[in-house]
């Protein structure tokens, strides 16, 4: 049973910057498709970036260029660095696993994800 837990949210002002953080287990080997996406009450879950087991990285173009997604395979850590944070980031971030692979072009589909964390708040306000 894959568990995971994400970690690092936070408050900060526009402009700043966050690394969240989500520890993995469970699982036996590498062929996921890891992502993050991010929800606001009332909206649906939107997926912000996705990394494949080879390494190849995926991202939305709200935050292409801001956030960069990355992973420690011998940790089972994967990571999210958010730079020059807007307001419009503020929302809940989940981290996600799959076993269909990111490159189907699908890893923005919450429905192929079968793991998912609880996941850490993140707020963007001056």
């Amino acid at each position: 049973q894959v568990q995971l837990v994400e970690s690092g949210g936070d408050s900060v002002q526009p402009g700043g910057s966050l690394r969240l953080s989500c520890a993995a287990s469970g699982y036996t080997n590498e062929n996921y498709c890891m992502a993050w996406f991010r929800q606001i009450p009332g909206k649906d879950r939107e997926g912000v970036a996705a990394i494949d087991s080879d390494g190849t990285a995926y991202s939305a173009d709200s935050v292409k260029g801001r956030f960069t997604i990355s992973k420690d395979n011998l940790s089972k850590t994967l990571y999210l660095q958010m730079n020059s944070l807007k307001p419009e980031d503020t929302a809940m971030y989940y981290c996600a696993a799959s076993h269909t692979a990111c490159s189907t072009g699908y890893w923005r589909d919450p429905e192929i994800f079968g793991y998912w964390g609880q996941g850490t708040q993140v707020t963007v306000s001056s």
